[in-house]
């Protein structure tokens, strides 16, 4: 298995915990493909933030800025995640992995099918197998939570936020208008519910709970409604540096689907 090729699309929070399990599996042949400007909040823990830092760790792992195979073949000499910038997904033609994951968690399929490697699955809403991908893993929380689906497909999107401690909804902050985003608080930092996290065009986005900053997106440009950060109740900052249980799980039935098939 260490031998096995692996290219996920997508590198935020999802696709990393993805990643980790399997180079935790010692599958360290991986790729992550990324965009340019992708919108992640939960920085701490996404390999996408190579794109930005050239060298990230999630839990001990590194991830690297790759801009080739070459360079791809060098970061797994060195034990190292790849991360490339690759909108149009080239590098699957090029490099003819054995396993294709779409962890973009964009809520419909964007384009994976079975054709692109010899294992191939999709992650969340919007696919199906065996039809469109060889293997299907639920994302929705709940008891199927990491399921493998090898005959249908994921649950629809709710749109929910997963409740922790008694809260949904008042754990995310949203973008109020489009705006640069600019920092006051950092990931960690503790929050008292009506503090100012952060601002969005000059405008204040305030906590509506207390807890601990566990995602932030970078000071970039956003549009309105976008989701800006993420706080968890109550909870201990270092919980902010860690893999999620959701991230784990959807991980699990990734390394389950390849091993099956």
């Amino acid at each position: 298995m260490r031998d096995v090729s692996i290219v996920i699309k997508g590198a935020g929070e999802m696709a990393s915990g993805i990643a980790h399990r399997l180079f935790m599996a010692n599958m360290t042949r991986i790729c992550m493909i990324e965009i340019d400007n992708p919108l992640c909040v939960r920085r701490t823990v996404a390999f996408c933030e190579a794109l930005f830092e050239r060298r990230v760790e999630v839990e001990g792992v590194a991830g690297t800025l790759v801009r080739d195979q070459a360079d791809l073949a060098e970061a797994w000499n060195r034990k190292q995640i790849g991360v490339i910038i690759d909108p149009e997904w080239k590098i699957i033609a090029d490099l003819k992995p054995d396993v294709v994951v779409d962890a973009i968690l964009a809520k419909r399929n964007l384009g994976t099918y079975k054709d692109e490697a010899p294992v191939v699955i999709g992650v969340g809403p919007g696919f199906s197998a065996p039809d469109a991908v060889h293997a299907v893993i639920e994302s929705n929380r709940g008891s199927d939570m990491g399921r493998a689906i090898y005959h249908g497909a994921a649950q629809p999107y709710t749109g929910i936020p997963a409740t922790k401690a008694g809260f949904s909804w008042e754990r995310v902050l949203r973008a109020p208008q489009a705006g640069k985003v600019c920092h006051v608080k950092s990931i960690g930092d503790a929050v008292k519910a009506g503090e100012v996290v952060l601002h969005v065009g000059g405008i204040p986005v305030r906590a509506a709970i207390d807890g601990s900053i566990r995602g932030l997106i970078r000071e970039i440009e956003v549009v309105g409604h976008e989701k800006v950060g993420d706080i968890e109740p109550g909870g201990e900052p270092s919980c902010c540096f860690s893999i999620s249980d959701k991230a784990r799980a959807i991980g699990g039935g990734v390394l389950e689907a390849i091993m099956h098939l």
